[in-house]
């Protein structure tokens, strides 16, 4: 079931990305969409209350706005709607406090810091994917940069299990994932780099820029599998969600690509004004 629910995922990954701009951007939405929900189911189990509705709707807010700003690029026709988009983003934020005001909840803070924190661990770094084809000097849409970054998470999952159930013996960090290896976490850093390579190589791009973008990814997908297995250690749930047949929730599955968006952004963006 495992290996069949991953064969359909990566079908459906793939597809999206290669059908068209806009394919891809439903299958972030959907993605998007399931892994907030399950950060607020977990929260839920911690006796938190986030304004799940609202977070939702201000995630998707900010997505579609930061979508249509990466189309607008090759489309200004469109860059009038995304601005409209955002303003609802900004109003829907402070929304959020008024809401919890007639609530009248005896945790107030921390229920809009997990509505907050739904939106910033997921909904942000998501909305920065678009932006990758521009950042890598691709000038606009490009399906197979955005395939190059997936395959180089893939690839460090891969080589990372790979290597740690061969040779792994030192806990990487046993209290939260008694599974992972120090020798697990070198091996995927080598297996996401070849992978930058492959990707330099058939985008004739920079070596150099491939090579560090996949160690980037590499080491913060790790710290991105971490932080979620905590959230679940902490929600006592074994997975985030059921969605993926032996592979647990959308969380579950694309938790390091999540995380690992925001330093491969902050890392291109430097590139480019230094």
């Amino acid at each position: 079931m495992r290996t069949l629910s991953g064969a359909v995922l990566t079908v459906v990954v793939v597809g999206a990305v290669l059908w068209s701009q806009w394919s891809f951007g439903v299958l972030l939405l959907a993605i998007l969409v399931g892994g907030m929900w399950e950060f607020y189911r977990m929260a839920r189990r911690e006796d938190i209350y986030p304004l799940k509705w609202l977070g939702l709707v201000t995630g998707t807010a900010l997505f579609v706005a930061s979508f249509l700003l990466a189309v607008s690029a090759e489309q200004v026709a469109l860059l009038p709607r995304a601005l409209s988009v955002l303003l609802w983003f900004i109003l829907l934020i402070p929304l959020m406090f008024v809401c919890e005001l007639f609530l009248k909840r005896a945790r107030p803070a921390a229920d809009v810091g997990a509505t907050l924190g739904g939106v910033f661990y997921v909904a942000v770094p998501l909305s920065m994917m678009a932006y990758l084809p521009l950042l890598t000097g691709e000038g606009g849409w490009n399906p197979w940069v955005i395939l190059a970054y997936i395959f180089i998470i893939w690839a460090n999952d891969v080589f990372a299990y790979l290597v740690g159930v061969s040779v792994g013996r030192h806990h990487l960090y046993e209290r939260i994932s008694p599974n992972k290896s120090w020798e697990g976490f070198f091996g995927g850093i080598v297996g996401a780099i070849a992978m930058g390579c492959l990707a330099a190589w058939w985008l004739d791009g920079s070596y150099w820029l491939w090579c560090c973008l996949a160690a980037i990814a590499a080491v913060s997908g790790v710290l991105g599998d971490l932080i979620e297995s905590m959230f679940k250690r902490a929600a006592g749930v074994k997975d985030s969600g059921n969605i993926l047949p032996g592979h647990g929730g959308w969380l579950d599955r694309f938790d390091a690509l999540i995380f690992s968006l925001p330093f491969v952004v902050a890392y291109l963006v430097l590139l480019h004004i230094s």
